[in-house]
C-alpha cells in the first residue's frame, strides 16, 4: 500500500488544509486501488450560513474539491465543471444587476464594471471576508503546504464552484439569491471607482490629454515556470524612459499595476502647475 493510502483520516484533513476537521476523509479502510470518497461535511454550518443557501453534503464536497486533491485520490471528481457553470451564473446575474441599476451607462462602461466585480481579486476577497473559505477547500499535499488555501486563484475558482453547486441544486433563482448576497456590495463599490475600473484605458486617456503620446509596455518574466513573476514597464510615445513599472502573477495584472502607478504619477504632475504671480 502506498504512503498516501496509509494516511489516517486526520492526516488527510491536514493535507486538505482543514483547520477544524470540518471535512474528513475515510481512506484507511478503503481497499487498495479504490477511489476514496470524502465523507460528507460534518460541520459546514458557518460556510452555508455565509453562503445563504443549503447544499447537499455530496455536492458541497464536490464543489470544494480542488484538482490537486482529486489527482492524489485516483480519479475523485474535482470542482472544475462546477466552476465553469458557476462562472456563467455569476456573469449572468451580475450583468442583469448592472443593467437594471445603471440605465444611463453604455455597454463599455457596464462591461468594465462587471469585469472588476467578478475578477479574481474581487472574488478572492469575498472568499476571505464573507465566506472565510480557505480552510474548507480540499487540497493536495503539495498545494496545501505551499499555501494554496489562501491563493487568490484557488479561492476565486472555489467561489464559482459553490455558485455552480447552488445552481445545480436550486436552479437559477437559488443561484441569483447567492450571487446577490455575495457580489452586490462589490457591484455597488465598483460604480464609484472611476479610473480604477480600467487603469490602462484611464492612462491612455490622461496621456493623450497631456499630449504625451500613447502608452506602451515592455515585459520581463522571471522565476520558475510554475510560479512566474511578470514585470511590466510603461513608457509614453516615442520615449524610452520608463515612467513606471510593477510586477504581477500574469502579464495583464502586471500591466494594470504599472498603468495604475503611471496614471497616479501623471495625475500628480498635472496638478503641480506653477502658480501665476
Amino acid at each position: 500500500m502506498s504512503q498516501q493510502e496509509q494516511m489516517s483520516p486526520q492526516e488527510h484533513n491536514d493535507s486538505a488544509g482543514r483547520l477544524d476537521s470540518t471535512i474528513s476523509i475515510d481512506s484507511a479502510e478503503q481497499p487498495h486501488g479504490s477511489i476514496k470518497q470524502p465523507k460528507a461535511p460534518s460541520g459546514p454550518d458557518e460556510l452555508l450560513d455565509a453562503l445563504g443557501c443549503t447544499v447537499s453534503p455530496e455536492l458541497l464536497v464536490h464543489a470544494l474539491t480542488h484538482r490537486s486533491f482529486a489527482n492524489e485520490h485516483h480519479g475523485l471528481p474535482n470542482n472544475e465543471r462546477l466552476e465553469f457553470l458557476g462562472d456563467a451564473v455569476l456573469e449572468l446575474v451580475s450583468t442583469e444587476t448592472l443593467f437594471k441599476t445603471h440605465p444611463d451607462m453604455n455597454e463599455g462602461q457596464l462591461a468594465k464594471m462587471r469585469a472588476k466585480a467578478v475578477s479574481e481579486e474581487a472574488l478572492s476577497a469575498i472568499a476571505r471576508t464573507k465566506l472565510k473559505l480557505g480552510p474548507y477547500i480540499l487540497l493536495g499535499v503539495g498545494e496545501s503546504t505551499s499555501g494554496g488555501a489562501d491563493k487568490s486563484s484557488i479561492l476565486c475558482d472555489t467561489v464559482e464552484a459553490l455558485i455552480g453547486a447552488v445552481f445545480v441544486e436550486h436552479g437559477i433563482e437559488g443561484g441569483r439569491k447567492v450571487v446577490h448576497r455575495l457580489v452586490d456590495d462589490t457591484l455597488a463599490e465598483v460604480a464609484t471607482e472611476g479610473p480604477a475600473l480600467d487603469w490602462k484605458t484611464s492612462l491612455t486617456v490622461k496621456a493623450h490629454h497631456m499630449d504625451l503620446g500613447e502608452p506602451h509596455y515592455r515585459m520581463k518574466v522571471s522565476g520558475p515556470e510554475f510560479q512566474q513573476t511578470f514585470t511590466a514597464e510603461v513608457m509614453l510615445g516615442d520615449s524610452t524612459e520608463i515612467l513606471a513599472q510593477a510586477t504581477g502573477s500574469s502579464k495583464r495584472k502586471a500591466q494594470l499595476a504599472a498603468a495604475e502607478v503611471a496614471w497616479k504619477l501623471l495625475d500628480a504632475k498635472k496638478h503641480e502647475q506653477p502658480s501665476l504671480s
